[in-house]
């Protein structure tokens, strides 16, 4: 949902430069985090037209009745995302799912219509380069609990994380990670699936507790 969505909004606001600064990181040139950021401060859109756009952006199917069987286990759900707070907000408000916390790049609106990217979830130390760094957001969730934490993802700001976790549920791009470097992991292939292996005895009986980050 989110970088789809940020990649959309690039597509119809932004400058057309952006395309340039999404090739020098394709190449490797710079890191996600710069990337997102100077891609950001090239679009240009009242405020009214960002909250068109992302009223029309769709949540995955059998999100919400996934969510809904998480919260009956008495598990914690947290949606960290290197795409932008307030599509993710947005959409979730508008399925009633509010109360999810967020971790997310902050997208702020300037005085003369410009738009700026901050990253109060990101981490100097990131290794993959992200705005916001999921390990460490994984890491203070987690604390000192012994809880197990799981990994639902299908991007590259997902790597790291895929090794430090319990469980990896992938698909996409992670999930061709995961493939390649030999990590264990369940293939993702819907959220209805996944709302089904939540409520699996035999699943349940193995891997609680659990958390999902």
């Amino acid at each position: 949902m989110a970088q789809n969505a940020s990649m959309s909004l690039l597509q119809r606001f932004a400058l057309p430069e952006w395309r340039a600064v999404e090739k020098e990181w394709h190449a490797g040139h710079l890191t996600a985090r710069a990337a997102m950021q100077q891609q950001v401060s090239l679009m240009r859109m009242s405020a009214d037209a960002l909250e068109q756009f992302v009223d029309q952006v769709p949540i995955e199917p059998g999100f919400v009745d996934f969510v809904q069987s998480v919260a009956k286990q008495g598990w914690a759900l947290c949606v960290v995302s290197d795409g932008l707070d307030v599509v993710i907000q947005r959409v979730l408000q508008r399925h009633g799912l509010a109360h999810l916390p967020v971790f997310a790049n902050q997208l702020h609106r300037l005085s003369d219509g410009c738009y700026q990217l901050n990253f109060p979830h990101g981490s100097s130390t990131c290794r993959s380069g992200s705005g916001t760094c999921k390990c460490a957001v994984a890491a203070r969730q987690q604390g000192s609990s012994a809880v197990r934490p799981i990994l639902i993802g299908d991007g590259c700001s997902d790597y790291c994380l895929a090794h430090e976790v319990y469980e990896v549920w992938a698909k996409d791009h992670l999930l061709s990670y995961c493939q390649e470097k030999g990590l264990p992991h369940w293939t993702l292939s819907s959220f209805a699936a996944a709302d089904a292996r939540v409520q699996d005895p035999q699943w349940l009986q193995r891997a609680w507790p659990v958390n999902r980050f």
